[in-house]
């Protein structure tokens, strides 16, 4: 049976920090600082969400979690300046890495897919402009089943999805609490280690593999086959 490869967006495809260049221009300085709170809280939101039962998607919990930190950071956002940000938020930069790595593991015979929190329509849009769509064989949107990473039932959807058993579906993710939600579901999974300083989440729970980015999972991708 293919080895199939699901994909994270949002921190191992493309930087949802880099939206800090953009920020730079409305609030100077503290750019940084937005973006960072921002991908925090939006995380927050999903993953309250899912532990409530009380699903609402992913451009809502981005959207909420921009106007909470505007607030928090005491800046007035008109209703245009909003809607731009967000609409920027679906033009992030792939990783140098991305459209090689994919490329390389698409040679490598992997069936592979995006594989997020985000909405459909928004992903698309975003890997379009990041030039990464074209390397991948579709998307699957936890927004198919109305819950959020790391609920064992979306790392279920996409085993279906992809018509692979657990052992051979593969999370490749550079965000530890989605390699933890994928190996407690009983995938495979590895952890794109970008930051040489980032520190996996101390669980009993560890990735089988651990690689610098997209290029170095190709080159060490003797290990999925094996298992």
């Amino acid at each position: 049976m293919a080895i199939g490869l699901g994909i994270d967006v949002y921190g191992t495809l493309v930087d949802p920090i880099g939206i800090s260049d953009y920020l730079y221009s409305l609030i100077g300085d503290q750019a940084e600082r937005m973006a960072e709170l921002w991908r925090a809280k939006q995380l927050e939101y999903t993953f309250r969400r899912a532990a409530m039962g009380r699903y609402e998607n992913f451009d809502l919990c981005t959207r909420c979690a921009l106007e909470w930190v505007a607030a928090s950071l005491k800046l007035s956002l008109t209703n245009e300046e909003t809607a731009r940000i967000l609409d920027q938020y679906r033009k992030l930069n792939a990783y140098p890495d991305a459209a090689s790595g994919l490329s390389g593991l698409k040679r490598r015979g992997y069936a592979l897919c995006a594989f997020s929190n985000g909405v459909d329509s928004s992903l698309r849009q975003l890997l379009e402009h990041a030039g990464l769509y074209a390397h991948l064989d579709g998307i699957v949107s936890v927004d198919e089943i109305g819950t959020f990473k790391p609920d064992p039932r979306v790392y279920q959807h996409l085993v279906r999805r992809l018509a692979t058993k657990p052992g051979d579906t593969w999370l490749i993710s550079g965000n530890p609490f989605d390699i933890i939600g994928a190996k407690a579901a009983g995938l495979q999974a590895a952890w794109i280690k970008r930051n040489a300083n980032a520190v996996f989440d101390l669980w009993d729970i560890e990735p089988d593999l651990v690689v610098t980015d997209l290029n170095d999972l190709v080159r060490q991708s003797l290990a999925m086959d094996e298992g």
